[in-house]
């Protein structure tokens, strides 16, 4: 009942995201949903069956992330003075967090089914009556039991992720001015270290003959396995190595005599590169993959069926999604140290610039990098 009335009385931005972690929780159960009905209506390729259920795993680990993006920034769920005396300390804020999440993501699920069952034909009433009967066996019964227990999986994921990643932790005062310079993360190596092991294991698989092969999603042909493993690999990598690259980009900025602007820009980076770096390589590794797959078929979106589409817009959606939500926590994390320096006489023109030197810099680092990876992913595949 609590978790209600902070949604209900909660700012228009935080309902938006809320919403807009439904709108993907709903995406993710139609998906599952129709693997589920291909299921039904070919009842001899089970092998294809549970392949089509698994890659819906992608797009649902979006929205698993994106859910707690969301949960870790909403503003009714942030420890304050005096809520501790009244029987909500930092646990019972966690749990009311992950009980939106759940509201979120089962509201979503529960569009997800009406939306499904619309299309099928079972509900009538409404324009596009069975408009996708075929495509969704609209002649094979719907296993209820099957079909919730598939779209309990958005809400149940996303709970448990919002509740974990928002447990109680040893309390931090806040900062009164910018923090001295934090020390890097160490997942460079590691993360240097799986992107190239995937990179290896994509290439030497794709020039292997009668290897096993795995059919993508769409009307799209078979690639050997390994090469789908490499470039798992290679994500993985890429989201490892996002805080410790995120903290070089302000190590960068603070080179070779760096003015009040770089200086600001360059340690709120390094202050801030555990919180958006990983989103960030999340969100790199997206986007190589999206350039991998234009690159490999040229004609560009044809080949993708309604269904591929959907869950590749629902992971861009998510992922970048993530990052805005990241960065706005940041921002929220640094409010009382900006406010001090602004008390001192720091100009906020100043800030402005800092927030454009430190959007400058990403790019440049990760965009080569993106393009770079993309197109070595892509290259034996297309050579």
């Amino acid at each position: 009942m609590l978790a209600l009335r902070l949604a209900r009385g909660a700012h228009p931005l935080v309902l938006l995201r809320r919403l807009l972690v439904a709108t993907a929780s709903a995406g993710v159960g139609f998906l599952l949903l129709s693997a589920l009905t291909h299921a039904l209506s070919h009842p001899g390729e089970s092998s294809s069956s549970l392949l089509r259920l698994s890659w819906c795993l992608i797009p649902l680990a979006a929205t698993v992330q994106f859910a707690v993006a969301v949960a870790r920034t909403d503003p009714s769920t942030r420890p304050r003075t005096g809520l501790s005396a009244v029987g909500l300390g930092p646990g019972r804020l966690a749990v009311l967090a992950a009980v939106s999440t759940t509201l979120s993501a089962t509201l979503g699920s529960m569009v997800a089914l009406l939306f499904f069952l619309h299309l099928r034909g079972d509900l009538t009433g409404l324009p596009f009556d069975g408009a996708a009967a075929e495509l969704l066996a609209a002649d094979q019964p719907l296993p209820l039991a099957a079909a919730l227990i598939l779209l309990t999986l958005a809400p149940l994921t996303a709970t448990a992720a919002a509740a974990l990643a928002l447990r109680p932790r040893t309390a931090e005062p806040a900062p009164d001015a910018l923090p001295k310079p934090p020390a890097a993360p160490g997942g460079l190596p590691w993360g240097c270290a799986l992107t190239a092991a995937g990179l290896a294991v994509g290439t030497y698989a794709a020039r292997v003959k009668g290897g096993a092969t795995v059919q993508l999603p769409g009307e799209l042909d078979a690639h050997p396995l390994g090469v789908l493993l490499g470039w798992a690999l290679t994500a993985v990598g890429l989201a490892v190595a996002g805080p410790a690259l995120t903290h070089f980009c302000g190590r960068l900025l603070q080179t070779r005599r760096p003015g009040g602007v770089r200086l600001i820009a360059g340690r709120i980076l390094m202050a801030e590169a555990r919180r958006i770096g990983r989103p960030l390589g999340v969100l790199c590794a997206v986007a190589s993959a999206a350039i991998a797959a234009w690159a490999l078929y040229d004609a560009g979106p044809g080949p993708f069926g309604p269904l591929t589409g959907l869950g590749a817009t629902l992971v861009i959606a998510c992922t970048t999604a993530t990052l805005l939500t990241a960065v706005t926590d940041a921002r929220y994390a640094r409010s009382t140290a900006v406010q001090g320096l602004r008390e001192l006489g720091a100009p906020a023109k100043s800030f402005r610039l800092a927030a454009g030197l430190r959007t400058l810099v990403l790019l440049l680092v990760f965009a080569p990098l993106t393009w770079a990876v993309a197109t070595l992913a892509a290259a034996p595949l297309t050579g």
